[in-house]
């Protein structure tokens, strides 16, 4: 048994979901969840710099004594989970690989979409991972509008769904069996989603994968806590505010006095 929390990382707020999704599948674990909302979004950001935020984000989660690292961000995941990997002596963990490995065990037809921001569409690591696992049918849009639909908490009305039908057009009338939901924002819309793409096609939620994935890890490792109920600790590096009134929302819980404001400045290299 190993009480040390869980880290996770995103370059903002939608990562909740992911903290969310873990928090019910394992609620015996301590969760410390760090977003980066100074420096948000990463999806417009070079590599280089992905990576380096990205370090500092997980130097500032290893300062907290963490036995593994959930990369919850779609875009740090593609660009930096490898070097991640290499630089720390913890399990570190990526939605993209989650959600691809969901999608090809689900996918009927072989034909698999994929939803994200712009710069997780254009980094290509999802078409990379679904090729090197044999499918050779794949759409990939990005869908920017998404991200503020949920932040604003518009995600089942009539602007949603209008939205929807635009982006998600590629998808319809048989071109995929399979939707991954590439970015943690995502999930608030998975309602919308569903309606617009018909029940013959599955949605791939990255959250619910990677706390499923998660949890064989730390099983595996003997790296699980079997006791007691999970504590949360929530660190924005800016605007606490508004991180705790939307994170209430996407958390679906008061967020009260654990949000805390977290200084990467000493994790930065030099």
């Amino acid at each position: 048994m190993d009480k040390r929390p869980v880290g996770i990382f995103d370059s903002g707020i939608g990562g909740l979901t992911v903290l969310h999704e873990i928090g019910l599948l394992l609620p015996r674990e301590n969760l410390v969840y760090l977003g980066d909302t100074a420096r948000v979004p990463y999806g417009t950001k070079s590599t280089d710099t992905i990576i380096r935020y990205s370090v500092e984000n997980t130097r500032f989660l290893m300062s907290k004594d963490v036995k593994a690292v959930v990369v919850a961000c779609n875009t740090a995941s593609a660009a930096a989970g490898d070097v991640l990997r290499k630089s720390f002596d913890v399990p570190i963990l990526g939605v993209i690989e989650a959600g691809v490995e969901e999608a090809v065990g689900r996918s009927k037809s072989g034909k698999i979409g994929v939803i994200g921001t712009a710069g997780t569409i254009q980094s290509g690591k999802y078409e990379a991972l679904l090729r090197g696992s044999g499918v050779t049918k794949i759409i990939s849009a990005p869908c920017p509008l998404f991200v503020p639909l949920a932040e604003e908490g518009w995600t089942d009305n009539k602007v949603a769904e209008e939205v929807a039908k635009i982006y998600l057009e590629p998808f319809l009338n048989g071109a995929v069996d399979t939707l991954i939901l590439g970015c943690t924002h995502y999930p608030l819309l998975e309602k919308i989603i569903g309606k617009v793409c018909g029940g013959g096609v599955a949605l791939i939620n990255s959250a619910n994968a990677i706390a499923r994935k998660l949890s064989d890890r730390l099983s595996a490792s003997a790296l699980q806590n079997d006791s007691g109920a999970g504590e949360r600790k929530f660190y924005f590096t800016d605007s606490i505010e508004r991180a705790r009134a939307v994170g209430s929302r996407f958390l679906g819980e008061n967020m009260d006095s654990r949000v805390q404001l977290a200084d990467l400045s000493e994790f930065s290299r030099h």
